[in-house]
C-alpha cells in the first residue's frame, strides 16, 4: 500500500461518525498494555469474520474525538514489526497483523494495524479467551457468535471467496495472466479485453459487481502472475527443497513458486525432474537413463498436494522435499477419507472447482485414480511401496528410492502387500503368492518369504483370504480387508 493510499485510508476512517465493530481508535502511549492490544486484535478479527469484511482496523495516535494526536508507541521499527510474531504466539490460530502501517498526518505519527478476519471455522482467541465487540465496547465474544464462526466450515467454499476486491478491467488483466490462460486451453486470445473478462466471469475466476470485478481465490491461485499480489495467498506457492543426506539439517537448494498453480505446474515438475537422481540401465544396444522416481508418480502426487490442500490452514503451503533416499510431498490439512482407502475410493475433494480446472488442463486425474497410478508406477519399477502419513494438520506422501527386500522393514513389506491387494482388486483380480513375488522380485523357490509377508499382512488386519476354505498358501487368493 502506497503512502497516498494510507493517507486516504486514514482520512476515510477519521471521517466515520464514530468507532464501530471494525474500527477502534487509541491514543496509545509507549507503555500501552500489550495484553490490551491482544484483546483488541481478537475482537476485531472475530468481528471482521462475522461481518464478512476483508479487514478491521486498530488505529494508534487518534483520540476518542477522532482527532489525530500522534503516538510514541514502539518508535523503533524493529520492535514495532516484532509485534507480528508476539501476537501470533498468543493466538490460537497463529493469526497476526496483515500489515502494520505508519503514517505521518499533519506532522503526527499514526499507526494503522490491519487485522485480518478470523480463520474460517476458527474464532480468534487471545491467550485462550475469545473477544468481540458490541458497537464500540470490547468484551467476551458471545456464544452464538462463536458458534457462527465455527459453523462456517460447513458452507465455506475457498474457490468462490474473494482474493482481490474492486478491480478494474485493466487491473484484472494485470493480476491474472490471461494470455497463458488461453494458451493452456489451446485457444486464441480474444482481441478485446471484454472477451477475456467474459471468459473469466464464465469460469468463475472473477465476479462482476456493477462496474468493478472481484478476483476469486480460484482465479488467483491458478492464474496469478504473482501470488504475492494477493495478501492471504502470498505464501501458498509450492516450496521445493533439496537436502544433503537423509535429514533436514543441511539444505542444498530451495525454490518457492510465485505463479498461480496452473501457470507454474509444469515449471515445478521440470525443476524437480531435472535435479532428481537417475539410474543407468544397460539395454541390448545402448545405455538408457532411467529416473530413480517414476515421473508419472511424482506428477500425480504434486497435483494431489495442490488440489487437496486445506486453504484454511494458516502458515502452511504445499511442499516437496527431496532427500538422498526419498521424496516427501506434503500439503496442509487432513484428508477427507481414510488413508488406507486412498486406493480404490470414490474421489472426494474439498476444492472441487480447483480439481475440475486442473483436470480440464490435464494436470491431474479427476476420477480418483491418481493414487492408484502412483502405486502402480512404484510396482512397475519394483520400488518400495509409497507411504501416506496423516498428521494433526497435514497429509504427506513419501516415495522411496530403490531398496532391496532384505533392507525393507516389516512395515514396508506389509504396506506393499496391502497396496498390491488393492490394485489387484481394482481390476477384478486377486493377490496371490505368485503375483506378490513378481511385484517384489522374489524368486519362485523363495515363495515362503512371500507367504510370511502375506501372513503378517493378514495379522495386521489389512487383507483376508477370498476363500477361507482353501488351505493351500501357494494357491490362496486374497482381497483387501474392506472388500
Amino acid at each position: 500500500m502506497t503512502s497516498y493510499d494510507l493517507t486516504e485510508l486514514l482520512r476515510k476512517l477519521l471521517a466515520m461518525p464514530s468507532e464501530s465493530e471494525l474500527v477502534e481508535f487509541k491514543e496509545a502511549n509507549n507503555s500501552f498494555d500489550f495484553n490490551e492490544l491482544g484483546r483488541y486484535f481478537s475482537a476485531l478479527s472475530n468481528e471482521a469474520n462475522l461481518k464478512e469484511a476483508r479487514e478491521a482496523w486498530l488505529v494508534f495516535g487518534v483520540n476518542n474525538a477522532q482527532q489525530v494526536v500522534g503516538t510514541a508507541f514502539r518508535t523503533d521499527p524493529v520492535k514495532l514489526q516484532s509485534l507480528n510474531k508476539e501476537i501470533a504466539d498468543q493466538c490460537n490460530n497463529r493469526l497476526t497483523f496483515r500489515g502494520i502501517h505508519e503514517v505521518i498526518h499533519e506532522g503526527r505519527r499514526v499507526i494503522l494495524f490491519e487485522i485480518p478476519p478470523a480463520t474460517i471455522g476458527q474464532p480468534t482467541a487471545w491467550k485462550g479467551h475469545f473477544y468481540g465487540r458490541d458497537g464500540e465496547s470490547l468484551g467476551p465474544l458471545n456464544t452464538d457468535e462463536r458458534h457462527r464462526i465455527e459453523r462456517q466450515l460447513q458452507q465455506y467454499s475457498f474457490e468462490k471467496s474473494v482474493a482481490f476486491p474492486n478491480a478494474s478491467v485493466s487491473h484484472v488483466l494485470s493480476l491474472l495472466d490471461y494470455k497463458s490462460f488461453f494458451e493452456l486451453f489451446g485457444q486464441p486470445v480474444p482481441q478485446e479485453a471484454q472477451g477475456v473478462i467474459a471468459r473469466f466471469t464464465k469460469d468463475k475466476l472473477i465476479i462482476r459487481d456493477k462496474d468493478v470485478f472481484h478476483v476469486t481465490n480460484l482465479g488467483a491461485i491458478l492464474f496469478a502472475r504473482d501470488l504475492h499480489d494477493f495478501d492471504h495467498l502470498a505464501h501458498k506457492g509450492v516450496r521445493v527443497i533439496f537436502y544433503e543426506g537423509s535429514g533436514r539439517t543441511v539444505g542444498k537448494r530451495e525454490q518457492e513458486g510465485q505463479k498461480g498453480y496452473a501457470l507454474g505446474f509444469n515449471g515445478i515438475l521440470s525443476y524437480l525432474n531435472d535435479r532428481l537422481p537417475i539410474n543407468e540401465e544397460i539395454q541390448k544396444v545402448r545405455r538408457e537413463q532411467i529416473p530413480m522416481y517414476p515421473v508419472k508418480a511424482v506428477r500425480e502426487l504434486v497435483a494431489n498436494a495442490l488440489i487437496h490442500q486445506d486453504f484454511t490452514t494458516n502458515g502452511a503451503a504445499p511442499m516437496v522435499e527431496v532427500f538422498d533416499n526419498r521424496i516427501e510431498i506434503t500439503n496442509p490439512g487432513r484428508p477427507l477419507i481414510d488413508v488406507l482407502q486412498f486406493i480404490n475410493h470414490t474421489p472426494q475433494s474439498r476444492n472441487e472447482a480447483l480439481a475440475k480446472m486442473m483436470h480440464l488442463l490435464t494436470f491431474c486425474e479427476r476420477r480418483g485414480s491418481g493414487i492408484d497410478r502412483v502405486v502402480e508406477e512404484c510396482e512397475k519399477h519394483q520400488l518400495p511401496a509409497p507411504n501416506f502419513i496423516v498428521g494433526d494438520n497435514f497429509t504427506r506422501a513419501i516415495l522411496y528410492a530403490p531398496r532391496p527386500l532384505r533392507l525393507m522393514d516389516r512395515r514396508d513389506k506389509i504396506r506393499a502387500c496391502y497396496q498390491h491387494a488393492c490394485l489387484k482388486y481394482d481390476v477384478g483380480d486377486f493377490l496371490t503368492n505368485q503375483s506378490f513375488r513378481e511385484r517384489m522380485g522374489i524368486a519362485e523357490q523363495n515363495y515362503s518369504i512371500a507367504s510370511r509377508i502375506i501372513a503378517d499382512t493378514i495379522e495386521e488386519g489389512l487383507i483376508k483370504p477370498y476363500d477361507p476354505e482353501n488351505k493351500s498358501k501357494k494357491l490362496t487368493k486374497y482381497v483387501p480387508y474392506w472388500a
